[in-house]
């Protein structure tokens, strides 16, 4: 049984061949540790989410130049090795960024968006049409699968893993699915805001 403490050389192998199966174990094995891992170089749990997508993307395209070189090198290591890295590439991303109009309490009310069918009936005709445009416009933009993906996930607030498995994604699917849809809402907003 493989651990993230010693990732055996079959599991390694069948990685490298592209096994789906294998990609899932991998994930479900250091998903959580990467996380963590983000998590004390004090990553925002929004941002450490994104870079466990950041980290397994990098995986994916560099796992075949991995290789036991000396003794006491570990696959858990390199991955380790490439979770610091793209930490530090967040980091210097941010000194960059101008921090957005409304800061963490506009992207909560975000989250907390419901259906537009469930919102109450006291919302003025203005607010509904207008958080209805920006989910109509970012979601005719993404597959429904993906869709659905981040749905679940950032506003029904479903475990990953659950929604992985109910709409046959890998994990690692599913964080790029929230990912890629969060990033394109708050670029929608930007855009709303500067044609105030």
């Amino acid at each position: 049984m493989e651990t993230a403490d010693s990732t055996s050389s079959s599991l390694l192998s069948r990685v490298k061949a592209r096994d789906p199966q294998a990609w899932q174990r991998l994930a479900e094995l250091y998903g959580p540790l990467v996380y963590q891992w983000c998590r004390r170089c004090e990553v925002a749990p929004e941002d450490a989410a994104d870079l466990v997508q950041d980290v397994f993307d990098t995986v994916a395209g560099h796992v075949g130049e991995f290789a036991y070189r000396r003794p006491g090198d570990s696959f858990r290591a390199w991955v380790r090795t490439v979770t610091l890295n793209r930490v530090r590439d967040h980091f210097r991303r941010l000194r960059h960024q101008v921090e957005a109009k409304g800061g963490t309490d506009a992207q909560r009310r975000l989250l907390e968006i419901p259906d537009r069918a469930s919102l109450p009936a006291h919302d003025g005709p203005f607010q509904d049409a207008l958080w209805q445009r920006v989910l109509d416009a970012v979601r005719a933009e993404f597959e429904d699968r993906t869709w659905q993906a981040f749905w679940q996930v950032v506003i029904d607030g479903r475990a990953p893993a659950d929604v992985a498995a109910d709409l046959g994604m890998t994990l690692g699917a599913v964080y790029k699915a929230k990912a890629r849809i969060l990033r394109r809402v708050r670029v929608e907003l930007e855009g709303l805001d500067a044609a105030e």
